[in-house]
């Protein structure tokens, strides 16, 4: 009779030994969609964190490029502190000659118009902004006589550490670019 349900227990047993191989594996599978899941949040968490300092770098490119265009354009004819008593800094279309500084920068505030083109548009560009020094502004400003009225317009990017890549179209998508207009 022990012959009988030993072999009855053995057969019951041989049915359900694929169970928990099955149970392994779909436990194994939930574990596995949820620390995905988490893995997924995380990433579009680091993602979006990381886009706050790119369009901050974006920003303060174009506020860079707003306020040295500002500067030079409401700045009187006098000599600049700490040059030469006998150099003059002059704004858009004061001094054809003159080559100002922003940030450090050289910069020519009168590329663009004509010789005797006293509404523009000027532009120029200030590469090496931001923290890393790859943030870069593009600056375009016009002036208007009738009634006297100035627009400009600064484009800040978060990348574009050279003149060059700077007003380039490249096709980045973690490229990111900020305006700030300014009308008076």
């Amino acid at each position: 009779m022990k012959n009988t349900k030993v072999k009855k227990m053995k057969k019951f047993i041989s049915k359900k030994k694929g169970f928990v191989l099955l149970f392994s594996v779909v436990l194994s599978s939930i574990i596995l969609s949820i620390a995905l899941g988490v893995t997924n949040i995380a990433l579009k968490e680091i993602n979006f964190s990381t886009s706050g300092v790119k369009s901050n770098e974006a920003f303060y490119a174009a506020d860079t490029g707003i306020e040295c265009a500002l500067y030079y354009d409401l700045l009187p004819d006098v000599p600049d502190i700490g040059q030469d008593i006998n150099e003059t800094v002059f704004g858009f279309f004061k001094d054809p000659t003159l080559v100002t500084k922003c940030g450090g920068v050289p910069v020519d505030l009168n590329y663009g118009p004509l010789a005797d083109d006293p509404t523009g548009p000027w532009n120029f560009s200030l590469p090496n902004l931001g923290m890393a020094g790859q943030a870069c502004a593009i600056v375009t400003v016009t002036k208007d006589p009738t009634p006297p009225t100035t627009n400009m317009i600064s484009q800040g990017y978060n990348t574009g550490w050279d003149t060059v890549e700077c007003g380039s179209t490249f096709s980045d998508p973690k490229r990111t670019e900020r305006v700030i207009e300014v009308n008076y």
